[in-house]
């Protein structure tokens, strides 16, 4: 019962422009055990910040939305199961060759035979299906495959309810929805295009208590992605 958004903008902007908006997601969408987000940083190169408490009891996000950005991926994180609290499952991933950032939220079905592949291989580090798509996706990556592609095929290969998000390392912010649970919505709050989970309520909710004052939304088909230009 995670959420995630993406978002992106024309010109730089502060993390903490999105604070409020993402501290009423964790509110609503009943999250809470631990947050994450992932950005382009100055250099080039995906950044990452992650943390145990919640989006709203960590002091560390004061400093860090001071940093500016074109485009991030944040996760708020409430797992399925509360014994994979820790740092190795919380979100979001990133890939050790640098070419994105990756995301989830729901249940990957089939993901046991995967885990035990890559456990084997030495690459599970944590105890939540999340990881184990991140290590499919690790695998299946092209520069030249659309991401939307990808995205369909983890699904297709691990079933079960799925948003996926994804920041490349162009800085371009993909998400997906394959979660029938849990609507994934595109809208603008002022400069900033945002692609979100609509807090597990089967209406537009979202922007009743969540997203005030989005203009442009758009609830995105299932087994669609959107990616940000």
């Amino acid at each position: 019962m995670c959420e995630h958004f993406i978002a992106r903008a024309v010109e730089p902007f502060r993390l903490d422009e999105l604070w409020p908006f993402t501290e009423r997601l964790e509110r609503y969408g009943i999250a809470g055990f631990g947050w994450g987000a992932a950005w382009l940083g100055r250099e080039g190169r995906l950044e990452r910040y992650r943390d145990l408490h919640a989006f709203r009891d960590d002091h560390g996000r004061e400093a860090l939305g001071a940093t500016e950005v074109t485009s991030v991926l944040v996760h708020l994180r409430r797992p399925s199961k509360l014994l994979t609290l820790g740092l190795a499952d919380t979100q979001p991933f990133l890939d050790p060759a640098g070419h994105f950032a990756f995301s989830h939220n729901g249940d990957l079905r089939d993901y046991r035979r995967w885990r035990n592949r890559y456990r084997e291989q030495g690459r599970i580090h944590g105890r939540a299906d999340s990881e184990v798509g991140q290590r499919w996706l690790e695998d299946e990556w092209r520069t030249d495959e659309p991401v939307g592609h990808l995205l369909a095929a983890l699904h297709d290969a691990f079933g079960g309810d799925a948003n996926l998000a994804v920041l490349d390392a162009t800085g371009r912010p993909h998400v997906y929805a394959g979660n029938g649970e849990n609507p994934v919505f595109t809208f603008r709050l002022g400069r900033i295009r945002l692609g979100s989970t609509g807090i597990y309520s089967l209406d537009r909710s979202l922007f009743r208590f969540v997203a005030h004052g989005a203009t442009e939304r758009r609830l995105v088909p299932l087994r669609t992605t959107v990616s940000l230009d």
